[in-house]
């Protein structure tokens, strides 16, 4: 990769951060620091604390390129894309305003909605409201079972799955711990699928198959039952679709670089778009990885290409 180490220069990768997403960054950060190094490229990792990055201010010359290995809050959000952006250099991902979209689950779902694109009904509550009148005025409408979740988190945290009125007004309250905004969504009964993209190209599409109730942060992070399928199990001509629906979903969003949407399949096989991630998880066990492996890029290579679709955008 001679041309390509010389055209990405010096790489920090910027990875901890102070979200409750904060541990599965440090494995996607070391992962990816010792992947660009091993790919031959001037790498540093860099343990960020908490969301203060004056640091980054006092000498913004010495890096060609940041790595954005920092999931949720503050490094997912728009946050540090903004100070980049202002800071002129070229970083991992989506932009500003795409980071923040596809970080509120809620507004997600607003602008595919209007859009035409499906995704599951839903309502919302605030943090405030009466919650046993709102909560039992949103299960008459949608009826049950329900998911809820923290609007603003990530790694399934902050979400759980419900079956009646009681369930509801206890998740709502432990969902009001992690977030001041919550989505209420119609359960989607059936298979759950993700779509890793990277630049215009739609990976491979991985099935998921849990025991839990839905895949949750311990069926992700934690669980050795969980079952990545890969190939999917779809026909062919319904992988297609599902790339093309996910395309879709993150270029309505504004997304651009790399990413992964989430998608379950109801009863009668019609796709059903969950959530977007502009930062997914990046150890050699995450689903993105899993894709690109299964499409002919090693580790290595997925994170050197990765940096390669940031370039041109900050050129421009």
């Amino acid at each position: 990769m001679p041309e390509q180490v010389a055209r990405i220069g010096k790489t920090i990768v910027l990875f901890g951060g102070a979200s409750a997403e904060r541990d599965v960054s440090l494995k996607s950060g070391r992962a990816v620091t010792e992947a660009l190094i091993s790919a031959g490229i001037d790498a540093q990792g860099m343990e960020v604390d908490g969301v203060d990055w004056a640091w980054l201010l006092t000498s913004p010359a010495q890096w060609d390129s940041v790595f954005i290995a920092l999931h949720g809050r503050g490094g997912e959000d728009g946050t540090l894309q903004g100070m980049l952006e202002s800071l002129r250099l070229p970083y991992t991902g989506s932009g500003v305003l795409a980071s923040a979209l596809a970080m509120d689950k809620l507004r997600t779902k607003q602008l595919w909605r209007s859009c035409d694109l499906p995704t599951p009904e839903f309502c919302f509550v605030e943090k405030g409201e009466s919650l046993p009148e709102r909560l039992r005025a949103i299960a008459d409408e949608l009826g049950l079972p329900l998911m809820v979740k923290a609007a603003h988190e990530g790694s399934s945290i902050g979400v759980y799955k419900v079956n009646s009125l009681d369930d509801l007004l206890a998740a709502a309250e432990k969902a009001l711990t992690h977030d001041s905004l919550l989505l209420i969504e119609q359960w989607i009964s059936g298979p759950e699928f993700t779509v890793a993209i990277l630049g215009d190209e739609a990976l491979p599409v991985i099935g998921l198959r849990t025991d839990h109730g839905f895949y949750d942060y311990d069926a992700k992070y934690l669980s050795n039952s969980t079952e990545y399928l890969l190939p999917s199990g779809l026909t062919p001509q319904k992988e297609a679709e599902i790339q093309a629906l996910a395309l879709r979903a993150f270029k309505v969003l504004g997304c651009k670089g790399w990413g992964r949407i989430d998608v379950m399949q109801d009863q009668e096989g019609c796709f059903w778009l969950l959530e977007a991630n502009t930062v997914p998880g990046m150890t050699d066990h995450s689903l993105v990885p899993m894709a690109a492996k299964a499409s002919g890029l090693s580790f290595e290579e997925l994170v050197v290409r990765i940096i390669e679709e940031s370039i041109p955008r900050a050129k421009g």
